[in-house]
């Protein structure tokens, strides 16, 4: 089914990747069996869970959240085709997990965060933590419950002492990065009014693009998804008052009401939004696009132009979106990438990419900690040097 191909788990290469290039000891996964009672479960009815690795010394009060990323289901066929997959059930998820990049342990790669509460929030819902609907169809045996799933892992961390928090960053790749701008001001809420909260999204700007047809297959993707979930509820107030709640699935709606600070890291040549968004299969059935979203060096020069224009829809969603807030920050590559800052090798190394001389890792520090303005933009690609070991994982 096309659209369910759609929402296949656009960070699944790229996480594997960051699979192996964890540092540090692994971190055991925990399971919130409290969850179930409220109706807070996985697809499958399962228990959610996340990986914890305490915080110490000077970060003992501070808390960094991270939702795990995945793609999407917007139909119950694609939904049951992920229930009992680790998308879908925390029994088929991994027992133990490491962290590198933005949740990395090590104070040379990591300077700002290394010694916080790091958490992963594991994906099991395929709703970008959105739904909710009570009733469960007695032949699918499918659970709806992402909005319920994040505030029962919430709830937990909050208990645990993150309702003291004196700095806190709500984080994710993908699916997870879209879930953080969508619950960024609830999760600010939550917290003391003291505290310095923020949020960061990797590759979770999802533009309500123009693809090569003309159309916007991703308005109606996404409009499934919010439909099957029931999440048009669960999704910020201030966006959906003013427009109707499918196109508040898209962070350049929502991100203009927001009141807390959000920085963006992404590529402008997002490598999911170029296959999905921009050339999706349904609307490429000539297969004309296929080796160029591959590797973009493979693509005609009527091709690229295409793509130097998604470019710049991209940019002004981005600019749209967040305006020209004072507490907004940017690091948009031009690397053929998804999903940047879960990697020792992307975050903050020698051989990271940079956009004006400044690695993302270094970027969101001094973004978070107000020790700069944040704004960095990619010139077109291929101007990037830096971008050579990203481009090639992609």
């Amino acid at each position: 089914m096309a659209g369910s191909r759609l929402g296949q788990w656009p960070c699944l290469v790229v996480c594997i990747l960051i699979l192996f290039k964890a540092e540090g000891a692994s971190i055991p996964i925990t399971i919130v069996e409290t969850a179930v009672s409220r109706g807070a479960v996985c697809l499958d009815g399962s228990p959610p869970g996340y990986h914890f690795d305490k915080g110490s010394g000077s970060g003992i009060d501070n808390w960094l959240v991270h939702m795990e990323g995945g793609g999407w289901c917007e139909s119950v066929e694609s939904c049951v085709s992920r229930r009992d997959t680790f998308r879908g059930s925390s029994s088929k998820m991994e027992k133990t997990m490491g962290f590198s990049g933005i949740l990395g342990s090590k104070q040379a790669a990591n300077p700002d965060f290394y010694n916080w509460n790091r958490i992963k929030v594991r994906y099991c819902d395929g709703s970008s933590f959105t739904g909710d609907v009570e009733a469960v169809d007695p032949e699918t045996k499918l659970y709806f419950r992402g909005e319920r799933v994040w505030q029962a892992v919430i709830d937990e961390l909050l208990a645990k002492g993150m309702q003291n928090a004196r700095n806190a960053i709500l984080s994710g790749c993908s699916a997870g990065g879209l879930a953080a701008i969508l619950h960024c001001d609830k999760f600010q809420s939550l917290l003391p009014a003291t505290a310095r909260v923020k949020c960061v999204s990797d590759a979770g700007y999802f533009i309500h693009g123009t693809d090569i047809s003309g159309g916007s297959r991703i308005e109606s993707f996404f409009g499934q998804v919010v439909k099957t979930h029931g999440s048009a509820k669960n999704l910020p107030a201030s966006c959906t008052s003013k427009m109707n709640p499918e196109l508040c699935f898209f962070p350049q709606y929502v991100a203009q009401t927001m009141r807390t600070p959000l920085f963006i890291i992404n590529s402008a040549y997002d490598s999911w939004q170029i296959k999905n968004i921009l050339a999706p299969t349904a609307v490429d059935s000539k297969k004309e696009w296929k080796d160029c979203k591959l590797d973009l060096k493979k693509c005609s020069a009527s091709q690229l132009q295409t793509v130097q224009d998604y470019r710049a829809q991209f940019l002004k969603a981005v600019n749209t979106g967040l305006g020209s807030s004072s507490t907004r920050g940017l690091w948009i590559d031009s690397c053929y990438a998804h999903c940047q800052s879960g990697s020792v090798s992307t975050w903050l190394n020698d051989k990271s990419p940079e956009v004006g001389d400044t690695k993302m890792g270094k970027a969101v520090g001094d973004w978070f900690y107000d020790r700069s303005a944040m704004e960095k933009i990619d010139c077109p690609y291929p101007c990037n040097p830096t971008c050579v070991s990203v481009d090639s994982e992609s």
